[in-house]
């Protein structure tokens, strides 16, 4: 029996958070903060983060999928893309490879972090979970693309020296992405959105939480404008973190680099949040259409903004992975195809990709 949960409800507490956490980050923006307000700082963005889940499932609940999952992944990514080039333009030379550490850091959280954590919540309470193999396969391929053209591509390119584009080849990227970005987008909202519904025991699709009673249109028009205020808080929050997560990262004896794999989970984790929730209920489904989507639009709204950004921002843009990280990228392509195809899987599939997130992770903490 499929479970069913009720709909989300937004008590006071969810639109104070919010208010709160931007009062802090106005209070804390620009200066330098004592052990004691970095404490309260990290408190308050985990408030955010939560806050974000809830309003996102409010939002995606009265929408429905795939819109619902849509909303999040988009939202998160616009704001990541600004955290983005706020560092780039105050790191110097050093920030030159934040932009790839941060992109490929959430094409692994992504597609082994959530991905496992969704199957492994699901395997375990349900037995086989199953999902629309036609609608995940098709998001993996342009994940997969998208990750070659953008990150791989620069590598092996011989335009300029190191793992850089050409002006010219970094326009063709972007235009690239963009496309294949909207072509997914308009596939899973207005083609072929029967692909990423939920399914049922016997591989039917699903509208989600069927049974729930929707929120009203007013009540998710004010999740939504909470939604994107939780995000900001914690993107802004994170960025206020950011000195103190340097130091740490430099005191543990990590290298620099690993700042962004920092950043990026802060940024998912209201991401990961949803799609755990999602796998809890047997809407696995959305836990995909979550992972997949946000591994694309951290693709493809990324890139294409930062070669606009390119021109005004003085730090090379050093796009291209290192080999280990081409060969994690390969092998995470691999056995996704194999999870994704039968359109089913279980705690061994979890397992795999969970292990490959803690070789990520490994790896980027010792390269």
């Amino acid at each position: 029996m499929t479970a069913v949960a009720a709909g989300p409800r937004t008590t006071l507490a969810w639109r104070v958070i919010p208010v709160v956490s931007l009062v802090a980050l106005a209070a804390t923006w620009g200066r330098d903060i004592g052990i004691v307000v970095v404490v309260v700082v990290a408190f308050l963005l985990a408030g955010a983060v939560l806050a974000a889940v809830h309003h996102a499932e409010v939002v995606a609940h009265r929408v429905g999928e795939p819109f619902g999952s849509l909303v999040l992944a988009v939202a998160v990514t616009v704001i990541e893309v600004s955290l983005i080039v706020t560092l780039m333009l105050s790191g110097g030379e050093k920030a030159a490879t934040l932009a790839r550490e941060t992109v490929f850091a959430a094409v692994m959280i992504t597609v082994n972090g959530i991905l496992g954590i969704s199957l492994l919540i699901g395997s375990r309470r349900f037995g086989t979970v199953r999902f629309n193999a036609e609608g995940t396969g098709g998001a993996l391929a342009t994940v997969a693309t998208l990750a070659t053209v953008c990150l791989v591509l620069p590598t092996v390119t011989l335009g300029e020296p190191g793992p850089e584009f050409t002006a010219g080849q970094l326009a063709f990227a972007a235009v690239a992405s963009l496309s294949l970005y909207a072509a997914f987008v308009v596939t899973q909202t207005v083609r072929h959105r029967d692909f990423f519904l939920p399914v049922s025991r016997k591989g039917a699709p699903l509208t989600e939480d069927e049974h729930a009673d929707p929120p009203t249109t007013r009540e998710a028009y004010v999740s939504l404008v909470f939604l994107l205020l939780s995000l900001v808080a914690v993107v802004g929050l994170a960025k206020v973190e950011s000195p103190a997560i340097e130091e740490g990262v430099v005191a543990a004896g990590l290298p620099v680099s690993f700042v962004g794999v920092v950043i990026a989970l802060l940024v998912l984790l209201p991401e990961t949040i949803a799609a755990a929730n999602a796998a809890r209920r047997d809407r696995v489904q959305t836990s995909l259409n979550l992972a997949m989507g946000s591994a694309m639009a951290s693709i493809g709204l990324t890139i294409p903004t930062l070669a606009v950004a390119s021109i005004w921002i003085p730090t090379p843009l050093k796009l291209g992975l290192g080999a280990t990280q081409i060969v994690l990228l390969a092998i995470t392509v691999v056995v996704a195809v194999l999870t994704v195809v039968p359109g089913r899987a279980t705690r061994l599939q979890a397992s795999v990709h969970l292990t490959l997130f803690a070789a990520f992770l490994f790896l980027a903490m010792s390269p």
